[in-house]
C-alpha cells in the first residue's frame, strides 16, 4: 500500500517569511508565506470553481502570525493580512513544496501581465 506522506515537521521562520515543513518521506520543502497566501486553497482566492481564480497582489511582505492544527490532516494559517480562511490540508502544503518553481514562475506571469510590478519585500533586503 502506497501512503500518502504526512508532515514530521512543521517550523514557521517569522523573521524570513518561511514556513518549513519535513515530510515522512524525506521531503522537506521551504516555503514563503507570501507564496503560501497567493497560493490559499481558500474560496476567497481560488474562487468556487475553474476560472474564477482571484490574482492577490501586494503580499510581497506578509507573514504568518499564527498557525492552527485542523484534525490531523491540515493547517490553518493566520496571515497578517487578515485573510485566515485556508485551510492547508497535508496533500496540498506537498503540492505546493514540490510544484514551488513553476506555480511561484505562473505567478509572475500572471502578475506581469494584469501590469502588476511585484516590489521586493523588506526581508529580502
Amino acid at each position: 500500500m502506497n501512503e500518502k506522506p504526512i508532515p514530521t515537521e512543521i517550523t514557521l521562520h517569522k523573521a524570513k517569511h518561511l514556513l518549513e515543513i519535513a515530510y515522512s518521506d524525506g521531503q522537506r520543502f521551504l516555503l514563503p508565506t507570501e507564496y503560501l497566501r497567493v497560493f490559499s486553497p481558500s474560496a476567497e482566492v481560488r474562487g468556487h470553481g475553474p476560472g474564477q481564480e482571484t490574482l492577490q497582489v501586494g503580499k510581497e511582505d506578509v507573514n504568518i502570525e499564527q498557525i492552527e492544527q485542523v484534525g490531523s490532516y491540515a493547517i490553518q494559517p493566520h496571515f497578517d493580512d487578515g485573510h485566515n480562511t485556508g485551510i492547508y490540508a497535508w496533500d496540498t502544503l506537498y503540492d505546493l513544496g514540490v510544484n514551488y518553481e513553476k506555480n511561484w514562475q505562473d505567478y509572475l506571469e500572471r502578475l506581469a501581465a494584469a501590469g502588476h510590478q511585484r516590489k521586493t519585500p523588506a526581508h529580502e533586503v
